[in-house]
């Protein structure tokens, strides 16, 4: 049976990836729990507190040594995964070394130091895929910077803008989250070693410093606290990742009105098998976004699992703490299945110009009203402009006429007589009113300057990464 759409077979695929669904496997937490065991070996080695031999024990006890369905029944009744994994772990090493095995540890050291070995990994699979989809946004609004379309507020028309300005909003939204990793990952990536009640008083006076040297055997920072019931870096990391997915879905949701039949002004790639329906042959579902509006929707009740986690009692919890279990996994994987749709989307969208141009004309020059107003207000004043193409707007509205024609019968800007000289005048500042091009100069200024913004991200990515693998 399965509880967890990411963990079925038949919707894990569709909502995380393969490789974050093996960052978070059981395979990988017994590895990552055995590195942390070796690490501590080694350090304890150090300081005088363990067999030199007992690092190298651990590190040839394999995978294989491991029955993951035993170590489930195993903790069902322990509470934790931890015990009956360090108890078959014993079990394989020679009586000489077992005693001296994860002494001064407790569980939730061991746990939560793989957890963030995991969130290592999960960080960097999201850093390379979300470095992809800013590369992609800010190519495809270089491509459509000057093609106009239509701006819209609460769902209407409202002013003309450029597709590549839309577009560089995601962008600039996904970048920033990119940008916030950095800090992220020094705030989170922090080794859990502190003992029962987090002092390693077991250590004596040698624990903060076998602390210190175990996360620096792993290549993590150090505490200067014990972290068991202080919880606001995982939560840190749950709302990234849920800003991160909210981001996606900003753009997603964009897309899914955009591809609308009645809007028409930008579609989803086509992939073989994906966007049919079962009883229309006709249709082209949006899919990716779909998935990513989906990870959204499933985002936020975790962030609030881990918010609830905080509120953790003294110096362990009961309950908080194995809530977190169900939540942060979830979010990572959530994450991954957004972005590889988003990467989708980014580097295949394709877009409807002639369509974008007819939607500007839909309204019959209503979406130029702001720029109406202000070519008349120097003429008739501010209030008086503002008034007039009100009132012409709703005679657009109510007899079909074309705003700029609706301004010229309007007895208030030419005069009751509505001479032709009054005429010829105004019909001179609408000219100039009803032209994009300030419009999409304006939406150009701007997209340069995201676009900007995010390559100097992108850049600042890339030399992390590179920085890392050194």
């Amino acid at each position: 049976m399965t509880f967890s759409a990411l963990d079925s077979e038949l919707t894990g695929p569709l909502f995380a990836t393969a490789a974050m669904r093996e960052v978070f496997s059981d395979r990988r937490k017994i590895t990552e729990l055995l590195r942390c065991e070796v690490a501590l070996a080694r350090v304890q080695a150090r300081f005088g507190l363990a067999p030199d031999a007992l690092a190298q024990a651990i590190e040839a006890v394999g995978l294989a040594a491991f029955d993951l369905s035993a170590l489930g029944v195993a903790t069902e009744r322990s509470g934790v995964p931890s015990i009956p994994f360090l108890a078959a772990l014993k079990r394989q090493l020679p009586d000489a070394l077992e005693p001296a095995l994860h002494r001064g540890a407790t569980t939730q050291d061991i746990l939560d130091t793989a957890l963030v070995l995991q969130m290592r990994a999960a960080f960097d699979l999201i850093e390379i895929d979300l470095a992809a989809i800013v590369l992609a946004l800010v190519a495809l609004a270089e491509r459509h910077r000057s093609q106009p379309c239509v701006g819209r507020t609460y769902g209407q028309h409202a002013a003309p803008l450029t597709f590549g300005y839309k577009v560089s909003i995601w962008c600039t939204a996904l970048a920033d989250c990119l940008q916030r990793l950095t800090a992220l990952r020094r705030h989170v990536l922090v080794a859990s070693l502190a003992g029962p009640v987090g002092t390693l008083s077991a250590l004596g006076d040698k624990g903060p410093a076998i602390a210190e040297a175990f996360a620096k055997e792993l290549g993590l920072e150090s505490s200067v606290t014990a972290w068991h019931t202080a919880r606001g870096p995982m939560v840190e990391v749950a709302s990234w990742l849920a800003m991160l997915i909210g981001s996606l879905a900003k753009m997603a949701g964009d897309i899914v009105h955009l591809t609308s039949t009645e809007v028409g002004e930008a579609f989803e790639p086509v992939l073989a098998g994906r966007g049919g329906s079962s009883a229309m042959p006709h249709k082209r579902n949006p899919v990716a976004s779909t998935i990513i509006l989906a990870a959204h929707g499933a985002a936020k009740g975790h962030v609030v699992t881990m918010l609830d986690a905080m509120s953790a009692s003294h110096e362990r919890p009961a309950g908080a703490w194995h809530s977190e279990w169900h939540a942060l996994p979830q979010l990572f994987g959530l994450a991954s299945g957004a972005l590889r749709e988003a990467l989708i989307l980014g580097q295949g969208l394709t877009i409807d110009a002639s369509r974008m141009e007819a939607n500007i004309a839909l309204t019959r020059g209503l979406i130029f009203s702001e720029a109406v107003a202000a070519k008349l207000a120097p003429t008739f004043g501010r209030e008086r402009a503002h008034a007039s193409v009100e009132r012409a707007s709703e005679r657009v509205r109510e007899t079909g006429l074309p705003l700029a024609e609706a301004l010229i019968a309007d007895p208030d800007l030419v005069g009751t007589n509505g001479g032709d000289a009054a005429k010829a005048g105004l019909e001179a500042l609408l000219r100039a009113a009803f032209d994009l091009a300030p419009a999409v100069e304006a939406a150009t200024l701007w997209t340069e300057l995201a676009l900007d913004h995010a390559r100097t991200i992108l850049a600042d990515s890339a030399a992390r990464r590179t920085a890392r693998k050194a």
